[in-house]
């Protein structure tokens, strides 16, 4: 799996049609029409996303490695 930034994760998310609904802190909170699930992807500068919180990112939302 190829680890990301949490920047470059939200940029990914919303070419693929999350919305950005509000950010709270250092956390942007995206939703998407017809998927009921709440992202809350972690935004600290450039660093990398941890792996594990990338994984569940990217299983809620529906990404695969070849979409980053």
């Amino acid at each position: 799996m190829k680890v990301v930034s949490g920047k470059h994760f939200c940029s990914v998310l919303e070419k693929h049609g999350w919305l950005l609904e509000r950010i709270k802190g250092s956390h942007h909170i995206y939703s998407k029409t017809g998927n009921p699930a709440i992202l809350s992807a972690p935004v600290h500068g450039n660093r990398d996303l941890r792996r594990g919180t990338q994984q569940k990112l990217m299983k809620y939302s529906g990404l695969t490695d070849d979409d980053l």
